[in-house]
């Protein structure tokens, strides 16, 4: 299997720490947050890792040359074109890579091989987001709505009555699902602003076929690093994954 991870921006929420390195190569518990990625992904059996770099490509490259042999192949995909769009363009950049069964994380998502595991196990559709639950929404977080296992709607401006969890940023695709994604990411880009957009409003797009499912990972821990506060949090999940990693 192959793994696409978007990690062509700057991460400018989290300045000064980000002012010379993109956020997937920020330490916790001594490795980067991408080759935390690398390795929960190799443990999982896949065989390929595609990054899409932007800011400081040059510096993610240096870093996956000095990384040590976890088992992926990793390749660089330069996206030119990342501070002028959001990150349908990444995806389009690898586009050629998303054919088959594979898996697609923001390059900003900290977990552990047992959230991979337990996605890859209960993805079923087409499309599959990894999704968890919890009390409450805020405007940052990325809302579902679902009906049973079926992803209904996706996107930051849900109404929070109607959310029930939250995508962590990694997807499963089976057979079929990447070309319908592609199919949606097309549409979306050629749409007045399209390119300003997430490439989760793809998704969301698909939703209204019924192809998009979810994959619960509810009990395990995962962090996303988007803010200074978030970084106590993830060196601590870190620390807990060295033991397995």
């Amino acid at each position: 299997m192959k793994a696409v991870i978007l990690s062509a921006g700057q991460g400018k929420r989290l300045l000064p720490l980000t002012a010379d390195r993109p956020k997937c190569l920020l330490p916790l518990a001594g490795r980067s947050i991408l080759e935390w990625q690398v390795r929960a992904l190799a443990a999982n059996g896949v065989e390929e890792v595609v990054v899409v770099t932007g800011f400081k490509s040059d510096a993610v490259a240096a870093a996956v040359a000095q990384m040590p042999d976890i088992g992926p192949r990793i390749r660089i995909i330069f996206n030119p074109f990342y501070t002028v769009t959001d990150n349908v363009s990444s995806c389009y950049m690898a586009r050629e890579d998303m054919e088959g069964d594979f898996i697609l994380m923001n390059g900003d998502t900290l977990l552990g091989p047992d959230i991979v595991a337990r996605a890859l196990d209960q993805a079923k559709a087409p499309i599959n987001v990894t999704v968890d639950r919890k009390d409450e929404y805020d405007a940052d977080d990325m809302k579902v709505c679902v009906e049973g296992d079926r992803l209904t709607r996706i996107g930051k401006q849900l109404p929070v009555e109607d959310v029930d969890a939250e995508s962590i940023g990694c997807l499963i695709f089976r057979s079929g699902g990447g070309g319908l994604f592609l199919k949606s990411l097309i549409e979306l880009m050629s749409q007045e602003n399209g390119l300003s957009n997430w490439y989760l409003r793809a998704v969301d797009m698909a939703a209204a076929d019924g192809v998009v499912g979810t994959a619960s990972i509810e009990g395990l821990g995962w962090a996303e690093v988007d803010f200074p506060h978030d970084l106590e949090a993830a060196e601590a999940l870190a620390q807990k994954l060295t033991a397995d990693l």
